[in-house]
């Protein structure tokens, strides 16, 4: 039996003068794991729609199982066999398990749907992954993680012989990743050509087989993985050799400008204490779960419940709401730019504008001509590529909707920016852009709080690192003062690392120490 399962020839693909997709040759082979990568904009997302049946190449042949395909619809490719699994499950949650793999064709008897033979083919799908729930369970009732697997099991019961995973690892646990990996390698194991969609190299190298290099719309570069590099995959991504990622901090870190003391919740974290100085950049880091950004939540008053003692600039600060925090001179931009972050469906200049309407009024009027030099202001500033002000906020990259939510606080001259997973889900291009910008912005006196599971982040970055595990305060590490393996494990609770240099001491931290 051939091992040949997709082939992809001369694929091309145009939205009026922008030319998507320039000729991408792909080869997938049965029981392989192929990694498609490529920065936001290089055309993976166009790639996969026409794999679905989504949109239509203008030219090229898609080729399954040595028969050559032309999808009409969605549903005409999940007939062919190709079945993609989004980082956004959509899922119906009232509904079980088996209910979901099966939505739109239940299996029937006479004019009745069969429940017991749909329920038992789902447990045999489920069973087939490793699923540790049935296939009567409530979906509202699952992880993030176990609805990925529905998703999978869903495509297994059509048959999929093609299974595109886009960004599955986004919103997942450390833990939750690693058995994600090996659902991957069972699907490989089993036959199934898999198509692996990330911007996370150690993923890449963890489950691949061989590699795709997308750039500006071309396929410009392919191997096997045993024999590619990082640096390889970057410089091929990107068109240019990228020596260092993270850019040099030259800031110094001056007088306390925030202080911190006992910040707890009832059930989310206790006992955070930490100062934040003007120029620093400062670190969150943990598992997720570890309480960070619920932390981060309470000092922009957004988790009434939280309690504790709080100082900006020597004066006594209670948040009661957002408001108080944008007095108080402080930026939150979240970890879900689609959702918390921004409004897709607003204009680039209407969303830049967003979080000091009142700055732009005039009466009960907003001034176009203030919001639309703020937006000039601030694109030019961050370099937020767009067609126009008035493209939507979803018509942009995903590093450019990240740094769009940056601009929004960024215009109201912000003391303090606590950015919470500022990378999540953008390529290395865009990263190394966030990154000059976080250094841009301690340069010129703000304070940055810098929250985030990638660690290399955290290390490179920021003057102080400050581990959370459990909602609890668990360490805290200087800037090069430690490795990484000492940094997870205060994270993980593996083991409490040999030694670490204590910038400031808590209780906590002198018990650990200790």
């Amino acid at each position: 039996m051939s091992t040949d399962l997709l082939r992809l020839r001369g694929i091309h693909k145009r939205y009026g003068a922008t030319h998507a997709l320039r000729g991408v040759d792909l080869d997938l082979q049965r029981g392989e794991v192929l990694a498609l990568i490529g920065e936001n904009g290089a055309g993976k997302s166009t790639l996969v729609k026409i794999l679905t049946g989504v949109v239509a190449p203008d030219d090229g042949e898609i080729a399954l199982d040595g028969q050559v395909h032309r999808f009409a619809h969605a549903q005409a490719s999940q007939a062919a066999g190709i079945v993609a699994v989004h980082q956004e499950t959509v899922m119906f949650d009232e509904l079980s398990v088996a209910e979901n793999i099966f939505i739109g064709r239940h299996l029937q008897r006479g004019p009745f749907i069969d429940w017991p033979a749909m329920n038992a083919q789902a447990a045999r799908v489920l069973e087939q992954i490793g699923a540790r729930f049935g296939a009567t369970a409530l979906v509202k009732n699952l992880s993030l993680a176990e609805r990925h697997l529905v998703e999978i099991a869903r495509a297994l019961s059509q048959k999929a012989s093609v299974v595109i995973l886009d960004e599955p690892t986004a919103a997942l646990s450390q833990q939750e990743i690693r058995d994600f990996y090996g659902l991957v390698r069972t699907l490989r194991d089993q036959g199934v050509g898999v198509i692996f969609i990330t911007h996370k190299f150690d993923e890449v190298f963890a489950v691949a087989d061989r590699y795709l290099v997308l750039r500006d719309g071309a396929s410009v570069g392919r191997g096997r993985i045993a024999e590619a590099s990082e640096a390889e995959l970057v410089r091929l991504m990107a068109g240019r050799a990228i020596e260092q990622i993270y850019p040099p901090v030259a800031s110094e870190p001056g007088e306390v400008l925030m202080q911190v003391r006992g910040l707890s919740h009832p059930s989310e974290f206790a006992d955070l204490s930490f100062n934040l100085r003007r120029g620093e950049i400062l670190g969150f880091y943990g598992l997720v779960g570890s309480g960070r950004s619920e932390a981060m939540l309470a000092l922009m008053g957004l988790n009434p419940e939280a309690r504790g003692e709080f100082e900006v600039d020597g004066r006594r600060y209670k948040p009661q709401s957002p408001g108080d925090a944008i007095a108080a001179g402080i930026a939150y931009v979240p970890e879900e730019r689609q959702r918390q972050g921004g409004i897709l469906s607003f204009s680039v200049q209407h969303n830049i504008s967003l979080a000091g309407l009142s700055r732009f009024a005039r009466g009960p009027w907003l001034s176009k001509l203030r919001e639309s030099e703020l937006c000039a202001r601030m694109t030019e500033r961050l370099r937020i590529k767009t067609g126009s002000p008035d493209t939507p906020m979803s018509g942009l990259s995903g590093g450019n909707q990240q740094k769009m939510v940056i601009a929004k606080w960024l215009g109201l001259n912000p003391r303090i920016v606590i950015l919470d997973e500022p990378t999540k889900g953008i390529d290395v291009g865009a990263k190394q852009a966030v990154y000059q910008l976080i250094a841009e912005m301690v340069s010129q006196g703000l304070a940055v709080i810098l929250v985030s599971s990638e660690l290399p982040e955290v290390m490179n970055l920021a003057h102080r690192v400050i581990v959370m595990r459990r909602g609890r305060q668990v360490a805290e590490f200087a800037h090069g003062s430690a490795d990484a393996e000492a940094v997870v494990a205060a994270a993980s609770g593996i083991a409490a690392p040999a030694s670490f240099e204590v910038v400031e001491h808590t209780p906590m931290l002198r018990e650990l120490a200790a």
